[in-house]
């Protein structure tokens, strides 16, 4: 079938929850660079938004899946399952975690968070139950995760939302040290707001969030979901605080396009019991397999350090574009989880069309920032075409300012 009849189906049958889509059909991947119906290719900085850790058709991603699919796919969780175990060992040995339950995504890791924090203190008999999160932040789709989200757009059509949750600004600690209440149970931080702008967290406010956590008696909870496995340069983003939360949460890049979520504790704050949570396909074999080569490959091919490096490299490169162009408010984050923030006068969703049109994906997030989260396997020739490309781009925006002066 073509881009059109495709198109023409998807606009007959399917929900429009994603507005106007980007006119074109994937039909396949290699490494960075996906390429579509009609043949024509593009270097991918956004994988899936975060997700697509070793880009396309990575042979030992292949290999797993495919293994595994001929073996079994799925096994009700009522029975021990060996890439289940495998993967809970793998997480647990290269982290500062002792407990880890699977579901399929990032916002169901965030409700099994929630359900945990509630659930500890229920156990201890203290009627704790509210989760203070920050301003900006987005933490998923689902009702409690969309509560906790700290942006008012994308609750408004559900209200009235789910109580035991207030927003606290990022970055503000004395903003959180007075919205303690008797009824808080936890803290929920991303270490760098991803939709949010790629908005980093300062060393301070991790610090000093853990440290009221500590004082009085709450539960800290890393959203690792776009930040975890590599993404940033370490395996998990809170390597770089020094800080370890009690629980974590972790999803996107995980299983490299499979779907996975995994929710991780410290002994002390695992405190689920049979019956307590459940999912029917979390957990399942292929997910697991695919997670398990997934982290493997990063080890074998040096990947975590590599985003280190090539995330260093990429930054540079953005931050001399800001040198060139006025329009450049600020290039934030770690690794291979960049941003530049535009001011007003750029519309960053035109950038996001007019590098599409070069032959390369990105995306705008935030108020007015092109979000860069390329598989790790991206090389420093593709980051070179890229920042080429903008610079063309750029010039033009700002000889088109120029025109109107």
């Amino acid at each position: 079938m073509n881009t059109d009849g495709i198109m023409d189906l998807d606009q007959k049958y399917y929900m429009n929850t994603f507005g106007k889509r980007i006119p074109v059909v994937f039909e396949c991947g290699r490494g960075s660079t996906l390429y579509d119906k009609e043949g024509c290719s593009y270097t991918d900085f956004l994988a899936g938004i975060a997700v697509n850790s070793l880009g396309y058709a990575h042979p030992a991603l292949v290999e797993a899946i495919s293994s595994q699919a001929g073996r079994l796919i799925h096994c009700s969780s009522l029975f021990y399952i060996e890439p289940q175990a495998k993967l809970a060992e793998a997480l647990i040995e290269n982290s500062c975690f002792d407990r880890v339950f699977f579901g399929n995504s990032g916002a169901e890791a965030i409700e099994g968070a929630i359900k945990l924090a509630r659930k500890y203190f229920k156990q201890k008999g203290l009627y704790k139950y509210e989760v203070l999160t920050n301003t900006n932040s987005f933490h998923g789709r689902t009702l409690a995760a969309l509560t906790a989200t700290g942006q008012p757009k994308y609750q408004k059509p559900y209200e009235p939302l789910p109580s035991g949750f207030r927003h606290i600004p990022y970055n503000d600690l004395e903003a959180a040290y007075e919205a303690v209440a008797d009824t808080t149970c936890a803290i929920m931080i991303e270490l760098i707001q991803g939709e949010g702008g790629v908005i980093e967290a300062t060393a301070e406010y991790v610090e000093g969030i853990a440290k009221l956590c500590r004082e009085k008696g709450l539960l800290l909870i890393f959203d690792e979901i776009q930040t975890g496995i590599g993404r940033t340069g370490k395996m998990f983003a809170y390597e770089h605080f020094g800080v370890e939360p009690d629980i974590l949460t972790l999803a996107k890049g995980l299983g490299g396009g499979v779907p996975i979520g995994a929710l991780l504790a410290k002994s002390h704050a695992a405190a689920f019991e049979p019956g307590d949570h459940g999912s029917t396909f979390g957990g399942n074999p292929l997910a697991c397999s695919a997670a398990l080569a997934v982290l493997k490959t990063l080890s074998d091919e040096d990947l975590i350090a590599k985003s280190a490096i090539n995330g260093e490299y990429f930054k540079e490169k953005l931050i001399y574009l800001k040198s060139l162009f006025p329009f450049i408010s600020d290039v934030r984050g770690k690794g291979l989880m960049l941003g530049i923030e535009l001011n007003e006068s750029v519309n960053g969703k035109t950038i996001v069309e007019e590098c599409f049109k070069a032959g390369f994906i990105i995306n705008c997030a935030g108020k007015n920032t092109l979000r860069f989260v390329p598989p790790l396997v991206i090389t420093t020739t593709e980051i070179d075409a890229l920042i080429e490309t903008l610079e063309l781009i750029f010039s033009r925006v700002k000889e088109a300012a120029s025109c109107k002066i």
